[in-house]
């Protein structure tokens, strides 16, 4: 993957975003942001060279605003990470379990932690993102208040760590991909890759149905396909798709003009190498 001097990623410092942010580029600033946009606007304007951005977690499935504003984004994906997810109860350093009433945390990680707080009777609130709601847990000064954040933010927010690894599956992973100005494509026949792709069917009988026979014919492998309303019309869908192979590729090739035959407004997000966890789900990074 290229090299970059300062990756944008939406959140406070300490949230699961900068964890992957340090790990894919242990060498670059990075720099927090309020919202995606503005994740996405540093990386336009200069502020950031690259993003890294979560689109998917095994257990709280979809980041849904990501599908509508990455393809308007005009960035590109360029490459993958893949985060092994631990959530940490964190609280003042006086606060003992038994004081804690509500749990502040972004939406996703309240959702990966659900039956552990009910197990406990504990109020979930949902908060801007992780390492924010840690943030504002060290503001408040109030013992009877917590956050589920990382453990980075716990040192960086100097919060105590009330209960560890309170995730509901061990499997909770989180996919980000890594945004750039311009597409950096690797080359062909040179190790697994992976394209991403939104696209619009047509408006005929068994349109997505020939849309996606030509992935068959050719063998092409499908490994996510979503689908989402667009401008709040039932009858407007758009479709995102990750795909393994290159656009170089005969199969994959054949596979897209079969696709885009019966498809229309098809963009092309990213062509970038899979991250070695497709293969071997040992070889992921967790959050120490």
């Amino acid at each position: 993957m290229t090299s970059a001097k300062r990756i944008s990623f939406q959140g406070w410092p300490g949230a699961n975003s900068d964890m992957a942010s340090r790990q894919v580029f242990p060498d670059a600033e990075t720099v927090p942001c309020p919202s995606f946009e503005e994740a996405l606007a540093a990386i336009h304007d200069g502020r950031a060279d690259l993003g890294m951005i979560p689109i998917e977690n095994s257990i709280a499935g979809r980041v849904a605003d990501m599908h509508h504003l990455l393809p308007e984004s005009g960035l590109h994906i360029i490459g993958e990470h893949f985060l092994r997810v631990n959530h940490q109860l964190v609280a003042l350093p006086s606060a003992k379990l038994s004081d804690i009433r509500e749990v502040h945390s972004h939406v996703q990680a309240l959702g990966q932690c659900r039956q552990w707080l009910r197990a406990r009777g504990l109020k979930p609130v949902v908060h801007a993102d992780t390492a924010g709601a840690a943030r504002m847990v060290a503001e408040r000064g109030d013992p009877s208040i917590a956050a589920i954040s990382s453990r980075l933010a716990a040192e960086i927010y100097k919060l105590q760590i009330l209960a560890g690894d309170i995730e509901d599956a061990e499997h909770n992973t989180t996919r980000f991909v890594v945004l750039s100005r311009d597409p950096v494509r690797p080359k062909p026949n040179n190790g697994p890759v992976m394209t991403s792709f939104v696209f619009e069917v047509r408006s005929v009988p068994a349109a997505l149905y020939k849309a996606l026979g030509g992935f068959a014919t050719n063998g092409v492998n499908i490994t996510k396909l979503e689908s989402y309303m667009l401008g709040g019309r039932f009858s407007q869908t758009q479709f995102y798709a990750d795909v393994e192979g290159h656009p170089d590729d005969q199969a994959l090739r054949f596979a897209l003009e079969e696709l885009q035959f019966f498809t229309r407004n098809f963009h092309l997000l990213g062509v970038y190498p899979a991250h070695p966890f497709r293969r071997d789900p040992s070889q992921i990074a967790a959050d120490e």
